[in-house]
């Protein structure tokens, strides 16, 4: 017979060897989560085609992790239109001369977040928020608050607020003490339109109506605070491709203004004052067009 001291040895291997396995089919699973989230797939915040450095500077940046974007050859940095990396909700915000300065935090659907610090301008005012989607326009490259000269700070948090000390933007992993050039793949086209009506449009303005054309939509706004209505017409395909659209706005009684042309991306904006006034809207991709009759007259 053997007693339970001699079978407790046994026992405790056989925990152990289980452990072990399922420690050795978890951690892979974890580095493939990692890999597969939000911020595996970011693109550089610039334009298609931009190309700039993204410098992982250390000991002393702060918080360490962030990534300062600077000027690369003849592409200077200063004034450069800065685009969300990744889609989620925009929250602008301003520390006036101190810190970030002009800032804008993108929180993502996996909990994570990118911060946009140091811009000249944003699309919104401080204290505003907007849905964005990968590559829409948040600001322009600047030096605000406690920057000595113009770059874009960057960063890239978990979903527990902890910085990403080796954030990947296009595909290049940029690591602690390295300093890399990356060329943007952002808005080059193949994807989601990057650009929402209310930012073709402007601050203050929001979205009424709409009506479906065959590769895209065309909109229309107001602005509550000027009285002034807003038309454009955004692709939902072959976006990036220019091809002809267009986009009017008509107040009644008044001459219609029109823009048209080969777009990659929208139309328009389109704006006209015409507070208490009924107006004629519409726009075209192509051969597909839509006119409404005069209506919104309030």
């Amino acid at each position: 017979m053997i007693s339970s001291l001699s079978r407790s040895p046994i026992r405790t291997s056989a925990a152990l060897a289980l452990l072990v396995t399922l420690a050795a089919a978890l951690i892979p699973q974890a580095a493939s989560a990692r890999s597969t989230g939000v911020l595996a797939s970011h693109k550089s915040p610039f334009n298609c085609g931009k190309t700039f450095y993204a410098n992982n500077w250390t000991p002393s940046h702060n918080p360490s992790g962030s990534i300062d974007w600077q000027s690369y050859g003849s592409d200077a940095i200063n004034g450069e239109t800065v685009r969300a990396t990744a889609g989620g909700t925009a929250y602008f915000n301003d520390a006036g001369s101190t810190s970030y300065g002009k800032w804008v935090e993108v929180r993502h659907s996996d909990g994570t977040r990118t911060r946009y610090a140091h811009l000249a301008t944003m699309v919104r005012a401080a204290g505003g928020s907007m849905s964005v989607g990968q590559g829409t326009v948040i600001g322009t490259v600047g030096s605000t608050g406690g920057s000595t000269a113009p770059h874009l700070h960057y960063e890239q948090r978990t979903s527990s607020g902890a910085v990403d000390t080796s954030p990947t933007v296009d595909g290049v992993t940029v690591s602690l003490g390295q300093k890399k050039a990356i060329t943007s793949t952002n808005t080059c086209g193949g994807g989601a339109n990057p650009h929402t009506p209310e930012e073709v449009c402007g601050s203050g303005y929001a979205v009424i109506d709409s009506a479906a054309l065959t590769g895209g939509r065309t909109y229309l706004l107001y602005n509550s605070s000027n009285g002034y209505n807003c038309v454009t017409t955004l692709k939902t395909t072959n976006v990036g491709t220019a091809s002809s659209m267009s986009a009017f706005l008509e107040p009644q009684g008044e001459a219609r203004a029109t823009d048209s042309g080969s777009y990659g991306y929208y139309a328009g904006p389109v704006r006209l004052s015409a507070p208490g006034q009924c107006v004629r809207w519409g726009g075209s991709i192509g051969s597909s067009s839509y006119t409404s009759p005069f209506e919104h007259c309030d």
